[in-house]
């Protein structure tokens, strides 16, 4: 079963329009118009239902959506699940960069254009944001600058090399570029970086220059809403199955693919309670699940407003895990609304449990995962085993954030008992 559906909506589904979502606050807020877009910033704060997608970011989107949507059938005989549990995954990989983060840089890399700004800056962690971005910034012809977490500059070579393709400049965070980098180079001079770091260097970087804006791949109230893409064509997809989700699976770092998939299905689960949302962190970077629910810098200068969420701390800086996408220190207001109402529930695994579910998912359905959705590939095989046991029937759609061609280095660790 494989459905790719029949049109991109034409709309991003905005959750502002039903759950109230704590603004920031704090001096900081006089940066935001100076480094972004005035219209995202109309997007931020936004209360329609429906934002419309611009004909020319849709155009864009047509080269790899919609997504198909697949049911896992060799997983599910895999693990030998009866009929009345199925697996269905939503393919973000298909992307031209190989994972759901697109999705919202052609449209932030559209709005800057629009805007007249010349140059995009901006963080990555994995460098799935960094290689998405450096793509939407070729399609607008705007120039692009990528700070690097230093771990995934060091763990993955490849992602440089895709963003450098598309004509993006790439330095390694800290770098020396920043006056914060050379901080942090000059107090720890052999840190693995952050993305709070990062965030901290592409901010000053921006504000330096008046013709560069600033994007972030996550956490933002118009980031998740961009992102709502991926779960309208999933609702779709599955009326065309004649089915519906019990449960609904994504990792969260920052929680924009979870929040893109799920948001879209949580107006209808609020009211008849009947769908299940799993989000999914590393135990080393556990925001929600260990963090405090608190107003926080969403960087490590401190130079953003301050921020709602669940957070473990701006100057926190996670074990350099493979997952570096899931490396930051806190989590999307949106998400953690949803968390504080008992609305989505997280689970947290460790780096040898998350790769042993990519190395059977891998095996059975045939793709690599990117050690961030490999979380999300964890929790559903635990989902499903456990409706097994209890006799449940479950439809279980879990969003398959990316692919991990990028990523074999981590696999290699694992298999030869490294990590």
């Amino acid at each position: 079963m494989n459905v790719f559906g029949t049109k991109i909506p034409r709309k991003f589904y905005n959750i502002q329009s039903i759950l109230e979502i704590p603004p920031p606050k704090g001096d900081n807020i006089k940066i935001l118009p100076k480094i972004f877009p005035k219209e995202f910033l109309k997007q931020e704060m936004c209360k329609e239902k429906f934002v419309p997608i611009p004909k020319e970011v849709r155009k864009i989107l047509s080269q790899y959506r919609p997504t198909p949507l697949v049911r896992a059938t060799r997983l599910e005989k895999h693990l030998k699940l009866s009929e009345n549990i199925q697996i269905f995954y939503k393919r973000e990989d298909v992307s031209p960069t190989g994972s759901h983060k697109p999705n919202t840089a052609i449209m932030q890399a559209f709005l800057a254009m629009k805007e007249g700004f010349k140059r995009i800056t901006t963080e990555t962690g994995a460098g799935q944001w960094g290689s998405a971005l450096s793509f939407a910034c070729n399609k607008m012809g705007l120039d692009c600058t990528v700070y690097m977490v230093k771990c995934s500059y060091e763990q993955k070579p490849y992602r440089k090399i895709l963003m450098k393709l598309f004509g993006a400049e790439i330095l390694s965070s800290p770098s020396d570029r920043t006056m914060f980098g050379k901080k942090i180079l000059q107090k720890i001079p052999d840190t693995s970086g952050s993305l709070g770091i990062a965030i901290a260097e592409a901010i000053e970087d921006a504000i330096r220059h008046e013709d560069t804006a600033y994007a972030l791949g996550s956490v933002l109230n118009a980031v998740l809403m961009h992102q709502t893409i991926i779960g309208l064509e999933v609702k779709e997809q599955f009326r065309e199955f004649g089915l519906y989700p019990d449960v609904m699976i994504g990792c969260i770092g920052g929680g924009s693919n979870f929040g893109g998939f799920a948001l879209p299905f949580v107006e209808e689960a609020i009211k008849k309670k009947n769908t299940e949302f799993i989000a999914v962190e590393p135990t080393a970077c556990a925001s929600v699940t260990k963090g405090k629910y608190k107003y926080d810098y969403g960087d490590t200068a401190k130079q953003t407003p301050l921020i709602k969420m669940h957070t473990l701390g701006c100057d926190f800086i996670p074990p350099a895990i493979h997952a570096g996408g899931l490396r930051y220190h806190g989590i999307a207001p949106i998400i953690s609304v949803l968390a504080n109402k008992g609305i989505i529930t997280t689970r947290i695994y460790n780096q040898n449990e998350i790769f042993e579910a990519g190395k059977i998912f891998t095996k059975t359905e045939g793709i690599v995962p990117a050690p961030e959705t490999c979380h999300a590939i964890k929790a559903t095989i635990d989902s499903a085993l456990k409706a097994k046991e209890n006799k449940e029937e479950k439809i279980i759609a879990v969003n398959f954030s990316g692919h991990g061609f990028f990523d074999l280095k981590g696999y290699q660790d694992f298999m030869e008992g490294k990590l």
